[in-house]
């Protein structure tokens, strides 16, 4: 590895920012952007509500390049460490407005009543901004989902919506729009330098390399350190359980790990890609993870969180992870040595474990293309449609011939200690035709596969009721599919 930079760079609104975490004892590399702003002299828009991810009070938007042009993220200022905003834009609800001349969301929440108490309001407006930068007349879903991850508990969000209707009607220029081209020569020159970042401070080390070559050797160097894709689980060590984090590599900035292609035979899915970024890609080619990512977090969640992070928690209750299963994916894994394919089911090895061993990065995931007629779906069952943590979650996959099952995956979550399949389920259904007979008999096997947990979510005798109903569920959809 070259020589590392000691500091990091990044707009705070047009004013270059340059942090060398040494020269500044007040910060240190796992400071939180939220926090950050709030040392700031003006800067006092952005709220904590919950240091968690969950009631948008925090919200910023950050610009960065993508071909040739800016992209707009609506991001809970909260859970993103500092590191992860190099070579990029922060807006802050500050800089919107142009003296005494409110944006044109601003004004829409004016206009709208949109506002009562004004705690939540900074950060409802900063996600009518990135609603604003990124959609012309938005339906009413795509209102609904940038403004699921912001609570607002006085004003209801009608108004709200009604603001968000009347500002991204026609044309959505505004003062950045004005100011992209500079922004995007600035941003360039600070990301033309792919030395790896190296940061020291309050007894952290910080490495954030932007080739997949130097995270291989800082993977090599520091087996021991905390990898950070999008931080969204990382974060809460360090906000809720107050954990000090002495070691991060930070893979954010690595181009590589980003790739989105599909072949004739497969998809790959880079394990930098965001949650959003493939939710958008999913909605022709892979509807299920559509469909589930669609429930999952919130916009600014999916903005942040990546594919890989999600897997790689080994989360019993992951919403990723039972797709997955269900489409028989492969982990790509990475090391200086060289590259190894397993699959999904090898590389969950239990509770929170995975098969990555101290010297290999996640490289990506490699779905087949199911056979035409294979049937494939996805539940989550949860507390709230949004924002909410599964209870119980499922992906089923259905293949027959001549009205015979001939291969079948239940895979659930939240149903023991990883993501599992219900085998003994499945070896019963197989060679047995697709029937609500043989369906309901499944049902009585399935209910003694699994020992879950009772917790404050839910109680065992209700997942195991959930995890037969979503089976019997899955077959009323699909009695009736040709195959």
């Amino acid at each position: 590895m070259e020589a590392a930079r000691k500091d990091i760079q990044f707009l705070l609104n047009d004013r270059l920012i340059v942090i060398d975490f040494q020269e500044h004892p007040g910060l240190k590399p796992t400071t939180t952007v939220l926090n950050f702003l709030r040392t700031l002299p003006g800067f006092k828009g952005v709220k904590e509500g919950c240091a968690e991810g969950d009631c948008g009070a925090c919200t910023v938007v950050v610009a960065e390049p993508d071909h040739g042009k800016l992209v707009y993220r609506t991001l809970d200022s909260c859970l993103v460490f500092l590191p992860q905003i190099h070579g990029k834009q922060l807006i802050t609800v500050e800089h919107l407005s142009q003296g005494d001349q409110l944006h044109p969301v601003q004004q829409a929440m004016v206009d709208h009543n949109g506002s009562q108490c004004g705690y939540c309001t900074p950060g409802v407006v900063m996600s009518l901004f990135g609603l604003f930068k990124n959609t012309v007349n938005p339906d009413r879903d795509t209102i609904h989902d940038a403004l699921t991850g912001n609570l607002c508990r006085c004003t209801g969000y009608r108004p709200i919506a009604g603001a968000a209707v009347s500002s991204c009607h026609g044309d959505t220029a505004d003062k950045f729009s004005e100011r992209e081209a500079e922004t995007l020569r600035t941003l360039g020159e600070i990301n033309r330098d792919k030395h790896m970042i190296e940061l020291r401070g309050s007894s952290q080390l910080y490495l954030k390399p932007l080739t997949l070559a130097d995270a291989l050797e800082c993977r090599k160097s520091f087996p021991e350190a905390v990898l950070v894709s999008g931080s969204t689980d990382v974060a809460l060590r360090q906000t809720k359980k107050h954990e000090h984090l002495p070691e991060i590599i930070d893979l954010g900035g690595i181009e590589e790990l980003t790739s989105l292609a599909e072949s004739e035979s497969e998809f790959y899915i880079g394990s930098g890609v965001t949650l959003e970024k493939l939710r958008l890609f999913s909605e022709k080619r892979l509807p299920p993870f559509y469909k589930m990512l669609s429930v999952f977090g919130s916009l600014q969640i999916r903005n942040l969180a990546t594919l890989g992070g999600n897997a790689a928690s080994a989360s019993p209750i992951g919403d990723t992870l039972p797709l997955l299963f269900a489409y028989r994916a492969s982990v790509e894994l990475i090391s200086v040595s060289g590259t190894r394919r397993i699959g999904i089911g090898e590389f969950i090895t239990g509770y929170r474990s995975t098969a990555l061993s101290t010297h290999e990065l996640i490289a990506g995931f490699i779905l087949p293309k199911p056979s035409a007629g294979t049937l494939i779906s996805c539940y989550k069952v949860s507390k709230r449609k949004n924002l909410d943590i599964s209870t119980v979650s499922a992906c089923f996959r259905l293949e027959r011939k001549d009205g015979i099952i001939d291969d079948v995956i239940l895979a659930y979550g939240g149903m023991a200690a990883s993501t599992a399949r219900a085998f003994k389920t499945e070896s019963f259904l197989k060679g047995k035709p697709w029937s609500q007979p043989r369906v309901e008999e499944a049902m009585q096997v399935l209910a003694g596969e699994f020992t879950p947990l009772s917790d404050a979510r839910a109680n065992a005798a209700y997942r195991k009721a959930v995890a037969c109903n979503l089976l019997l569920k899955f077959f009323t959809e699909t009695e009736n599919s040709e195959l």
